[in-house]
């Protein structure tokens, strides 16, 4: 593989983050935003900026992801939340493994500065992952968020959750398709806006139960 990835942003109510985000995509690394039912705006801000923007009606973030996925051009993907929380400056790097065939799935480990990755969560986060190198001998660290991939290699696992299991199914298949899967660490900073997931009890449950619900 030797392009760069397309870069898909799931977006619900991102307003906040969007200029910072797409401001600091690298060259040549296409920004691809799918609205998931924004009320603030996200989806003309993004247009504005300069990013290609789809709209996913049907809520849920795996749906959001999977829009995207069906939407992109490019034979390499990224994946990553568009909150702030993850700079695309570290795209280059964790691309660099998919695109000179070392790995066919990155994920960036999180490295969080302080108050930026709640402990609920990331106690859920190490839990599932030591629960999917149980089941499949991967040891990874971290689901992390941002990811790459070639598109058709994704769209061959047949991902069916649309929720918040979407990530954890991602490489739950993609290890027992025994693909070689590199871990690399990113940073990870606090999020801008509210976060409607990992910064709530109740959206970490949320998250888990959909996960959890993926392992069965």
């Amino acid at each position: 593989m030797t392009h760069v990835p397309e870069v898909i942003l799931p977006v619900l109510d991102e307003a906040e983050a969007l200029p910072w985000v797409l401001g600091r995509m690298p060259a040549g690394y296409v920004p691809l935003v799918v609205d998931n039912g924004s009320r603030d705006g996200s989806a003309a801000i993004a247009a504005r900026l300069g990013a290609r923007v789809v709209h996913e009606p049907r809520r849920g973030f795996g749906a959001a992801c999977h829009a995207g996925l069906l939407a992109a051009r490019d034979d390499v993907v990224a994946l990553m939340d568009c909150d702030g929380s993850l700079d695309p400056r570290e795209l280059p790097r964790l691309a660099a493994p998919v695109l000179d065939g070392r790995a066919r799935l990155t994920l960036g480990r999180r490295l969080p500065e302080a108050g930026a990755w709640p402990l609920h969560a990331r106690l859920a986060n190490r839990l599932l992952a030591h629960e999917l190198g149980r089941r499949t001998g991967v040891e990874l660290r971290d689901l992390g968020p941002m990811r790459v991939a070639g598109r058709t290699d994704l769209l061959a696992l047949e991902l069916l959750d649309r929720r918040f299991g979407y990530p954890l199914e991602m490489v739950l298949r993609a290890a027992r398709a025994h693909w070689p899967i590199v871990e690399l660490p990113v940073a990870y900073r606090a999020r801008s806006g509210r976060s409607k997931v990992t910064g709530t009890v109740r959206g970490t449950a949320r998250a888990v139960r959909d996960m959890a619900g993926v392992l069965a």
